[in-house]
């Protein structure tokens, strides 16, 4: 029996480079992979942000990942990591999918979990007039307090060192659902496929809550894992190796 090909799709900031060591172990199991960049993600922060950036919606993420997905062949597991867990399960609504892999996920409109820590992770961003049509950067301070916390200064530095540019609007939609259309709505009655959502108790960016409404909402068989001391940045040393076990052991309950 043929394994089903996995998609895996990164977070606001980041690149496909969040899955360099993940993907090997998927691939050694048997699964097929595929990492797409999302859009404009692919240059830099030390060049200038592509001009159309600032005020993309996520539906333009959406679709583009859509056809990504077309590429594999055949219904995928649908990875996604702190706002790729939410565009998997935004793709996953409009495409067959054989499962989902819910990693440190944003909200969606109606799995949201109101709490202050984000907000200090991003106060750099969202206290700048007119953030919502711009391009954002998370800064150094917040990255460090709100998604690096607890992780070693080399693996810190380095990730820091790797964001990108990202879709003001894009963020605006996560973080302010009614005043920009409800664009992130899920209907999770299409979600229906078996899912494992994973979130640590220290994620301060995308917190606890939230992997416990999607939980709730998510209406397959589900598999939902709390990781005490761990921060929203999940791949790093022994963590990364506990989340790949637990992800390539989940994998094979599909078969």
């Amino acid at each position: 029996m043929l394994k089903p090909p996995v998609l895996l799709i990164h977070g606001m900031w980041s690149t496909p480079a969040t899955f360099d060591r993940l993907r090997p172990v998927l691939e050694e199991a048997g699964h097929r992979t595929h990492a797409p960049c999302i859009l404009f993600h692919d240059r830099p922060v030390s060049l200038p942000p592509h001009a159309a950036l600032g005020e993309l919606s996520i539906t333009a993420y959406v679709d583009h990942l859509v056809a990504e997905a077309g590429k594999l062949g055949a219904p995928p597991v649908i990875l996604g990591h702190s706002m790729g867990g939410l565009l998997a399960q935004m793709v996953a609504q409009r495409i067959p999918h054989a499962g989902l892999v819910l990693l440190s996920p944003a909200a969606a409109a109606n799995s949201q979990s109101p709490s202050l820590d984000p907000f200090r992770t991003l106060k750099s961003v969202v206290l700048k007039w007119g953030w919502w049509e711009q391009p954002t950067l998370c800064d150094e301070a917040g990255a460090r307090w709100g998604i690096f916390n607890g992780v070693p200064e080399d693996v810190t530095r380095r990730e820091i060192d790797a964001l990108v540019w990202d879709s003001g609007r894009v963020l605006a939609e996560m973080a302010l659902p009614p005043l920009f259309g409800n664009v992130t709505r899920v209907d999770y009655a299409r979600l229906n496929q078996p899912a494992l959502v994973v979130v640590g108790l220290n994620d301060r960016i995308t917190p606890p809550g939230i992997a416990r409404a999607t939980a709730r909402n998510l209406t397959g068989r589900i598999d939902y894992q709390e990781l005490p001391g761990a921060p929203h940045w999940l791949f790093w040393g022994e963590l990364e190796d506990r989340v790949t076990a637990m992800v390539v052991d989940w994998l094979k309950t599909l078969s």
